[in-house]
């Protein structure tokens, strides 16, 4: 039967419907926000995999109808999902992930289907709520009930899930999610605010999580269904752990302390391929030998964290908060990009190129956003060799695409406007070698390949990526927090919060956890931590570039900007675009972007082409005033006078009366077509007409009177002349 609930939700209305819907499915709810509908769902597999991970697979899919679109492209329907789209995926996942019970193997799939969709009712967090309350009212393992906000701060103060309207004014762009007893994820943009400021959005948003949470476990109670209690989770078995740990814990133990990570990597493996041919070698099956590596795995895990929290040692002999060794350089590719440096922390190291273009470069965005296009684009590639592996190449990753927006999102707020600097801006970032926070890495790398382009940026962004090591609860157990986490601690460590911003404050975050959640404490460490550590790394950066350069380099294009009226458009385009296409033509073609608006930019590598190209659109909307003095050459004469082309396509009449001081019977007698000839503009009538002098630049005869005017009568219909 059909359920319904409602909660009145910071002013909003939210409805869960329930019962009616997709009933073939383990469970499956409607969740309406404002305008926004979701249909979210849960299946699950009857059978455990035995597999060395969760098979979860959480989808956020985007029906363009749902905005009142028709998909672009040449199918005319959706295809492979937008980068908003795996961005959405990941928020939930991330945040549901950590709460399924420790050894669950059943494949457990997540979908929700935005299927209307309200831009100041985010349907991205209507699918949160949508995917915790089908899983939590089904028969389906899992430890929620999780929710999501995003915060904004208008006019100083904190707004939860703020409109369009209210994105565009805040300064704050965050999502935090979690339990209704802690944060376990977050995701966010700022302007250069401070730590404090974002803990406090956080808390704040995490109140509005914790009422979203509250009335979840209402509707659990009232619909909810009993657990599937014949579920087989993976377990170790405790004999053969015992006996593997008697085996491989004293050789583990010295090869997890190898700083190399290669090396590490190498002596880790000798140890425990030794041991699992032992066994095959006794006559162990397949599945033996596979729990016997499974357990070599977990000594590994459990000697890396006693490390850390009960020594303070790490893997590679760092302090708690030191940062691996740095370097950073610029114009690595040479003057043919635009703008290139590397950033090297330790093992990772990242190439970043900048590119620059025209604003027709923009990317225009088909997905389910208010935002159409956008001006200033990162990627990110992540290849295996980096880690000196072997993969599919080509094929693009959802990490990839997070990280990049997290770049994307951190570099941005130091992007100056188009107003400012009106080019499309891409950043590439090349991982070339990893062992942890690459992602950061590509902050540094890129942040200088923008300087190096000449790119005014407003202030330099650095990142780190701090880690967190516990023993249990937060609240009653020690806990290490780790400055620029590497590889392993990445690997085998509870959080993964990656801070980066400037000198001023946060421009980005970024929080994976795998444990239930983190408490305001934790954050506030962690963030103190990251600032020193941030610090240090733009000491080592601005060595290589201390500011932008101040001009853009000798292969991009340089740019002038000019001012029409909106009438004069179509005068600068001409029919079927003749004129401008005759512009570019003359100007070793130069690019003309024009808005509706009037504004014109004119780019092209060398400037002489742009000043041609902008003195004759000049010349195109100039328009001659009174007074005005030209040398113009005769284009056509006339018994009553010469036409003199003025500049452009403008042209003024001499009449024969202004070709010189005394009588000329016909213009012909003193200017011929190809003359040049010094004119003045003297009179322009009613309709635009020119009307000009040559006379005033001949010598006046002596004794001249001027005759005078002669009086024009108006004419009247049925009067003859």
């Amino acid at each position: 039967m059909k359920k319904v609930f409602e909660l009145d939700f910071e002013g909003r209305k939210i409805v869960v419907e329930a019962g009616e819907i997709a009933k073939q499915t383990k469970a499956a709810v409607l969740v309406r926000y404002g305008d926004t509908v979701v249909l979210s769902n849960v299946t699950m597999s009857q059978h455990t995999v035995d597999w060395d991970f969760f098979p979860l697979s959480v989808e956020y899919q985007e029906r363009m109808y749902a905005a009142g679109k028709i998909p672009g492209g040449f199918l005319r329907r959706e295809s492979r999902p937008s980068y908003h789209a795996i961005l959405a995926s990941r928020i939930t996942d991330r945040t549901m992930r950590p709460l399924f019970p420790e050894g669950f193997r059943n494949e457990v799939q997540v979908v929700s289907q935005v299927m209307a969709a309200d831009y100041d009712n985010s349907p991205e967090i209507t699918a949160m709520l949508g995917s915790s309350l089908c899983v939590c009212i089904s028969d389906v393992p899992f430890n929620g009930p999780i929710a999501g906000v995003y915060v904004g701060r208008v006019d100083g103060k904190f707004v939860i899930n703020p409109t369009v309207e209210q994105k565009a004014k805040s300064d704050i762009d965050l999502c935090v999610a979690g339990t209704e007893e802690a944060i376990n994820m977050v995701e966010a943009g700022a302007k250069e605010v401070s730590e404090e400021d974002m803990l406090d959005a956080l808390m704040f948003g995490h109140e509005a999580v914790k009422k979203l949470c509250k009335w979840q476990k209402k509707i659990i109670k009232a619909i909810g269904v009993e657990k599937n209690k014949n579920i087989e989770f993976k377990v170790m078995p405790q004999d053969l752990y015992e006996e593997v740990k008697a085996k491989a814990d004293k050789d583990l133990r010295k090869a997890v302390s190898t700083k190399d990570k290669l090396e590490r990597e190498a002596n880790i493996e000798k140890v425990e391929k030794a041991i699992e041919e032992e066994y095959a070698a006794n006559g162990a099956d397949a599945k033996t030998v596979q729990q016997v590596h499974n357990i070599q795995e977990d000594l590994v895990h459990k000697e890396v964290r006693r490390l850390i929290i009960e020594d303070k040692v790490r893997p590679d002999g760092r302090k708690t908060d030191e940062v691996r060794p740095l370097d950073a350089q610029i114009d690595l590719l040479g003057r043919r990009v635009h703008g290139s440096a590397m950033f090297t922390r330790g093992q990772t190291q990242v190439i970043s190129a900048t590119t620059l273009g025209p604003l027709s470069d923009k990317q225009v965005l088909d997905d389910l956003t208010a935002e159409e296009e956008k001006r200033f684009i990162h990627h990110y590639n992540f290849p295996q060799w980096c880690v000196g592996g072997t993969g599919k190449i080509g094929v693009l990753a959802r990490r990839e695409v997070g990280h990049g927006a997290l770049v994307e999102r951190a570099l941005a707020q130091v992007i100056p406007s188009e107003e400012e600097f009106p080019y499309t801006i891409r950043t590439v970032a090349e991982v070339v070698e990893s062992n942890g926070s690459s992602s950061q890495a590509s902050i540094c790398a890129g942040c200088m390949s923008l300087m190096a382009a000449g790119v005014p940026i407003k202030g330099m962004v650095s990142g780190i990526a701090m880690g967190l090591i516990s023993d249990g609860d937060l609240r009653k157990n020690p806990y290490t927090i780790l400055t620029d986490i590497q590889g392993l601690e990445d690997h085998f460590g509870d959080m993964d919060f990656k801070v980066a911003g400037t000198a001023k404050g946060i421009t980005a975050l970024q929080m994976d956890i795998k444990i239930d959640g983190v408490t305001r404490e934790v954050l506030a460490e962690a963030l103190a931590q990251a600032n020193k550590a941030r610090a240090q790394i733009r000491e080592v950066m601005a060595k290589a570039i201390a500011e932008p350069r101040a001009d853009v380099a000798e292969f991009a294009p340089k740019l002038d900007k000019m001012q029409i009226d909106v009438d004069k458009i179509r005068d600068v385009i001409g029919t079927g675009g003749k004129v401008i296409n005759d512009i570019i033509a003359q100007c070793d073609n130069v690019q003309i972007d024009i808005d509706d608006d009037g504004h014109i930019v004119i780019y092209h590598m060398n400037r002489e082409m742009i000043n041609k190209a902008k003195a004759m659109i000049e010349n195109i909307v100039r328009e001659a005033k009174v007074g005005e003095v030209y040398e113009g050459e005769v284009t056509r004469v006339e018994d009553y006078g010469a036409f003199v082309k003025l500049f452009g396509n403008c042209e003024g009449l001499c009449h024969v009366s202004r070709l010189d001081w005394g009588y000329v019977e016909k213009a012909s007698d003193k200017v011929k077509v190809g003359d040049v000839l010094k004119v003045r503009v003297c009179e322009i009538d009613d309709h635009g007409k020119v009307k000009v002098s040559h006379r005033e630049f001949l010598e006046k005869p002596a004794g001249y009177v001027e005759k005078p005017a002669v009086e024009k009568k108006p004419f009247k219909k049925g009067h003859r002349k």
